[in-house]
């Protein structure tokens, strides 16, 4: 599948047509008042063409896990709407039900240029389950279906692929630059392709590491999945983070990347205490020297340094994970480092999602990168080179 060659938005002429959105407007909401709108912000460039162009708009999204027997005030997507309508200027309707009559008859007296909010679809136990039955339904409230949920699109259900098997199927603007910037990168890098992986476990990053290896130039592994590669050196590892298990598959892949003629690179000292809190006494050793009873909380001065120079001079830079304990001041220092770095660099830099993407934001860095990816599970897995449902689903150019 080339994900480069999905129809998008502007392959379309929505006009007067009633076109189904789905948006990725999972937005923490606390008593009722939103905590943050960056994923409302996020999904306007693509609402506000359509209705420039004189669409019907018809939006849907999740909020939640709520339990699928109905509707859940907690999970209602009605503050969402509120909050569109301040941002879009204009009113947002609300609709009571995902498929019953209010949604139906909503969107049949929908006009040109007008806007309306279906309520979480998981209030549809078979949303979830991809129901052909409930997909059908849906797509006939509509002439159009825009998948513009990247956070949704590794989930084959209703809203995200589904409808695409009744409707005409292009991405909107979010999923088209996540295509972009991701699939670029992958595909037809500017090089040289550098790799950043942190975070706490190898297993959550085997697929990713296993198909990066096959693409970039450097691959660099910070966090706590660093001490899981020192045990497959033989090192000492204290009582840091570590997966028995992967270890023999930590050593394959060194010699998978030394095969290929890859640069691997690992911290070469690590800030380590006696405890996991923010407040522990703390102290820097070389790699292989960590005692027993000390535990890694972040990458040292040394590879901080030395990673910092392997980002210098590279093309492409993909960063997921942090470099040590980000959440704790003392040990978020390598994960700035890092930041700087990428932000200095000049690359064309892509943060994962997830928590670097989180990272970057709080110490600032979100202006000077050039794509942080909206998507967490669903990052992971476009960098594993898996094929993502919602983004499979969508029609491809001619």
């Amino acid at each position: 599948m080339n994900v480069l060659n999905k129809k998008t938005i502007e392959d379309i002429n929505a006009a007067g047509k009633r076109v189904l959105v789905r948006c990725d407007f999972n937005v923490p909401i606390k008593e009722g008042k939103i905590k943050s709108d960056k994923r409302i912000v996020a999904s306007l460039p693509t609402i506000e063409d359509l209705l420039k162009n004189n669409a019907r708009v018809i939006l849907c999204s999740h909020l939640g896990r709520p339990a699928g027997t109905g509707y859940e005030a907690e999970f209602s997507l009605a503050p969402v709407a509120a909050r569109l309508a301040e941002l879009l200027g204009k009113e947002v309707k609300m609709a009571a039900d995902v498929i019953g009559e209010s949604a139906k008859s909503l969107a049949a007296s929908l006009k040109d240029g007008e806007v309306m909010l279906l309520e979480n679809v998981r209030f549809d136990k078979r949303e979830t389950k991809n129901d052909p039955a409930l997909a059908k339904e849906m797509a006939s409230l509509a002439e159009i279906f825009v998948n513009d949920a990247f956070g949704s699109a590794h989930r084959a259900h209703c809203s995200t692929v589904g409808v695409a098997d009744y409707l005409p199927a292009v991405c909107g603007y979010l999923i088209q630059k996540e295509i972009q910037f991701m699939g670029g990168a992958l595909e037809n890098p500017k090089r040289p392709l550098v790799a950043i992986l942190g975070g706490a476990k190898v297993s959550d990053k085997i697929g990713v590491i296993n198909n990066l290896i096959e693409k970039v130039d450097t691959l660099i592994v910070g966090g706590g999945m660093a001490y899981t590669f020192y045990a497959a050196k033989g090192w000492g590892v204290g009582t840091s983070l570590l997966e028995e298990d992967k270890i023999g598959l930590a050593a394959e892949m060194m010699e998978k990347a030394q095969a290929k003629g890859i640069r691997f690179l690992l911290p070469v000292d690590n800030v380590i205490t006696k405890e996991f809190s923010a407040e522990a006494e703390y102290k820097t050793v070389n790699a292989n020297e960590i005692p027993e009873g000390w535990m890694g909380m972040d990458i040292g001065e040394k590879t901080r340094a030395l990673f910092a120079d392997a980002v210098k001079g590279s093309g492409t830079v993909i960063w997921n994970g942090p470099m040590g304990v980000a959440e704790f001041d003392n040990f978020a220092k390598g994960t700035l480092a890092i930041a700087t770095a990428v932000a200095e660099s000049g690359a064309i830099s892509i943060i994962g999602g997830g928590d670097s993407a989180a990272a970057v934001e709080k110490l600032g860095f979100a202006q000077k990168m050039s794509h942080i990816s909206t998507g967490g599970g669903a990052s992971l897995e476009f960098l594993e080179g898996i094929e993502l449902p919602g983004i499979a689903a969508l029609n491809e150019k001619e």
